[in-house]
């Protein structure tokens, strides 16, 4: 199963890679898990551990699932790529284009944080910003990709940026010895993240690398008052979610008011008796510094918000004492500041 690397790859056996193809990695990956057991004491669970995906190159987790998409369209042969964005996917994309010398076009909100937006800038992509949310973005890279003939790598509108995102999740089983915490909280906006996990613990069950009869993590979606459509969803126990109108939050990747993904985030959630809850935008600036004074981990508003719902969750007694959970930080603190 395991390849002799130290990098998402380390999965091949498990990723859409030819036999004798070398993929367009920058070194994704491979990212620490880290526990603290101040914040499990304070919080009142069991134990407590951050998965920090803002070490990954362009410093987010969006670098695993770019790295298997355009490792595919370099195969084949497309003539270029284009991408929505509410910040870190088009900075990766960009990354594992000029890698894979392929020209990328990006569709940004104008409200996009400028440090990722001069990322973009500075990797070479051609950067159109929008005004509105990644939904007016995502319309604009639609009909770019119609004229254009380039490859629309939008969230789940192709088969191969979940493929990379499920290496959060054999990573994980990794370095917990081939077992699983009780509670994964993950910031939800477009969900891939989530979704990969959760298709990659069914595939590590059925082959028998997680013990049959353990059960799987309960799944927890993190999302910000001011666009939180799944967390509506689920509360109103529905299949799919309704966009969010007018959404608002200062945590980007959080502001995607309809994500394609919907239905099978939600499936995840029931499947694992998870649950979806949100947070105001003062709780996830306290859950942000609360990360980066207590473990010094430079944490993005998205890994606030998840450990922002922590606290939510142990203070209603919906975890507690006897869980492990593991709380992902989706991406480096520092796109954020000015």
């Amino acid at each position: 199963m395991l390849r002799n690397r130290w990098d998402m790859w380390r999965y091949a056996a498990l990723l859409p890679l030819r036999d004798g193809e070398e993929p367009v990695s920058l070194g994704e990956g491979a990212t620490p898990l880290l526990e603290s057991r101040e914040l499990a004491q304070q919080l009142g669970v069991g134990r407590l551990w951050i998965k920090d995906e803002g070490l990954n190159p362009t410093g987010s987790f969006k670098a695993r699932g770019m790295s298997a998409a355009v490792t595919r369209a370099k195969a084949l042969g497309v003539p270029g790529l284009v991408v929505p964005t509410a910040g870190n996917a088009g900075a990766a994309l960009t990354a594992y284009g000029a890698a894979a010398r392929l020209p990328v076009r990006v569709y940004a909100p104008e409200t996009t944080p400028r440090g990722i937006l001069a990322t973009i800038r500075a990797l070479g992509a051609e950067l159109c910003t929008v005004p509105g949310h990644i939904g007016d973005a995502g319309a604009k890279a639609k009909a770019f990709a119609a004229e254009s003939g380039y490859f629309d790598v939008s969230t789940l509108r192709e088969p191969y940026r979940i493929e990379g995102k499920k290496t959060m999740g054999l990573e994980l089983a990794e370095q917990m010895e081939w077992r699983l915490p009780s509670v994964i909280v993950y910031p939800t906006g477009g969900g891939t993240g989530l979704i990969g996990m959760w298709k990659g613990f069914a595939e590590l069950r059925e082959m028998g690398w997680l013990d049959p009869k353990a059960p799987l993590p309960r799944m927890v979606t993190a999302q910000a008052e001011g666009c939180a459509p799944i967390v509506r969803a689920f509360a109103e126990h529905a299949d799919r979610a309704r966009p969010w109108e007018n959404p608002t939050t200062h945590a980007s990747g959080l502001r995607v008011p309809g994500p394609l993904g919907d239905r099978l985030i939600l499936r995840a959630l029931y499947e694992s008796s998870g649950v979806a809850v949100a947070v105001s935008e003062a709780a996830i600036r306290a859950g942000t510094a609360r990360i980066d004074r207590t473990t010094g981990i430079d944490a993005a508003p998205e890994g606030g918000c998840a450990l922002a719902v922590v606290e939510a969750l142990a203070a209603s007694g919906q975890v507690g004492p006897q869980d492990e959970v593991v709380v992902f930080n989706t991406g480096s603190g520092v796109a954020y500041r000015e």
